[in-house]
């Protein structure tokens, strides 16, 4: 944006120069030629108040002195002719040149010739002057000179050359204050695109100085700092909302399990006990929705803080914490990782939770005599985490939607869960800058994988892992 201002402001100016400079440069190169076509008018006049004596008296007198003397000192050839074309008297150098024939027609005809009007740096043609040699009324001949323009030439050339170093000189300050206006207008624009990109990278706080740039654009500024505080703020009104309602539906929901439990004595239907049954189940089920409902809310208010963690730790405190629900269901859960411990940089809990949710789905949705294997391994510059797991796994539609809430594969409609737990995963793993991938296992299964920036500093105290279950 800045390159395309800067070409369309030095486009603009360069044509203002060409405009302003191919008259200026054509008027002086009239003005020096006038001026030297002015000089040799007056000295032909001169020479042909004198000629006109000789011509009549068939003597040239003292003539021939002065033409030789003018060609010595002035290097301009002159002649006078008589009116038959006749050189009466001629300096050493003259020569005839192109144009004398014209020139010496008009001056016979009685008026003065001089050319050409404009001498280019590029014409190499002599400055012709012929001026005619009145006695009485009548012409008796002419005075021609020939005056070579190598010197009227120069002069012009050194009045373009500073033309055109005044025009280089101009053309580098309208770049230098294109780039600044450029700058000044586009500061507000990068700082807006900048601005706009940390805010989608999760830094709602971030906001535009408002006051750089134009005014359209300091308005502009106003105006998205207006709409993010807006924006901002019904952010956190809904994840407040969703906290507050699932926090305050805890209490109503528990006392209504202890109703429905104290009926369970009073039921002696067989019927009405599976009924019983199904309605504390409702009832675990919709009060694991709100606990993560609540996990979810507090995981995006988080204003992502990062701790140093000891994934290794953290994924082996996450085995042992599934392995008894793994063997129950009678299926392998084993870790492996690399013998030296590695460290990820994460908000706090982030790897805790983004396992469980892995490690629940892989033991959830594994059959019996099925594998799930927890990896932790230094790669790519940062910390990985997989969980492999021997299940259905899920088509390529099915991965792309995993993460939205509430989403539930249609084969598992029936399974528990509250389909929330790859989201808070996901949720956590972008606060941390980090990468939740996830692609079928061969030959049948999936693959999770994690992926978290290592600490800058090596120094740094790894803080604890908390176990928590999502």
């Amino acid at each position: 944006m800045r390159r395309r201002l800067v070409i369309s402001y030095l486009l603009l100016m360069v044509l203002v120069l060409v405009a302003l400079g191919t008259p200026l440069a054509a008027t002086l190169t009239t003005w020096e030629t006038d001026r030297v076509r002015a000089d040799r008018l007056a000295d032909a006049t001169r020479f042909a108040s004198l000629a006109g004596p000789a011509l009549r008296g068939g003597a040239p007198g003292p003539l021939d002195n002065e033409l030789g003397s003018y060609d010595e000192l002035y290097g301009i050839g002159a002649a006078v002719l008589d009116r038959d074309r006749r050189i009466v008297v001629a300096s050493a150098s003259w020569q005839p040149a192109p144009g004398t024939r014209a020139a010496l027609d008009v001056a016979l005809s009685g008026q003065q010739s001089s050319g050409p009007d404009s001498v280019w740096p590029w014409v190499k043609g002599p400055i012709v002057v012929a001026v005619p040699i009145n006695d009485g009324g009548e012409v008796l001949g002419a005075v021609v000179t020939a005056t070579p323009t190598d010197g009227v030439r120069r002069t012009v050339a050194t009045w373009w050359l500073l033309l055109a170093v005044i025009g280089m000189l101009a053309v580098l300050a309208c770049v230098l204050t294109a780039f600044g206006l450029a700058g000044w207008v586009l500061r507000p624009v990068t700082e807006l695109d900048a601005v706009t990109h940390e805010i989608a990278e999760g830094d709602r706080g971030a906001r535009v100085q408002h006051r750089l740039g134009p005014p359209e654009l300091r308005r502009l500024a106003t105006s998205f700092n207006h709409m993010a505080d807006v924006v901002s703020d019904v952010m956190d009104r809904q994840r407040a909302f969703v906290a507050h309602a699932s926090h305050q539906l805890r209490n109503p929901l528990t006392a209504l399990r202890l109703r429905v439990e104290e009926l369970g004595p009073s039921l002696t239907d067989p019927q009405g006990r599976a009924e019983h049954r199904l309605a504390l189940e409702e009832t675990d089920r919709l009060a694991l929705l709100l606990d993560a409902l609540l996990t979810l809310a507090r995981a995006e208010r988080r204003e992502n803080q990062r701790v140093t963690v000891d994934a290794t730790a953290a994924a082996a405190s996450r085995v042992a914490a599934w392995e008894p629900l793994a063997r129950h269901r009678s299926i392998t859960l084993r870790l492996a990782a690399d013998p030296t411990r590695v460290y990820a940089r994460t908000v706090p809990t982030a790897i805790d939770q983004a396992l469980d949710a892995l490690i629940d789905n892989a033991v959830k949705f594994s059959e019996a005599g099925g594998e799930v294997t927890v990896t932790v391994a230094a790669r790519d510059g940062g910390t990985a985490l997989e969980v492999r797991d021997t299940g259905p796994g899920m088509t390529r539609s099915q991965l792309g939607q995993a993460t939205e809430r509430f989403w539930r594969a249609p084969e598992v409609q029936n399974v528990d869960g509250a389909g929330l737990g790859l989201t808070i995963a996901a949720v956590l793993v972008d606060a941390s800058d980090g990468r939740l991938t996830m692609h079928p296992n061969h030959p049948r299964g999936l693959v999770a994988a994690l992926w978290f920036p290592t600490e800058p500093s090596a120094s740094a105290e790894p803080a604890p892992s908390a176990p928590v279950v999502a």
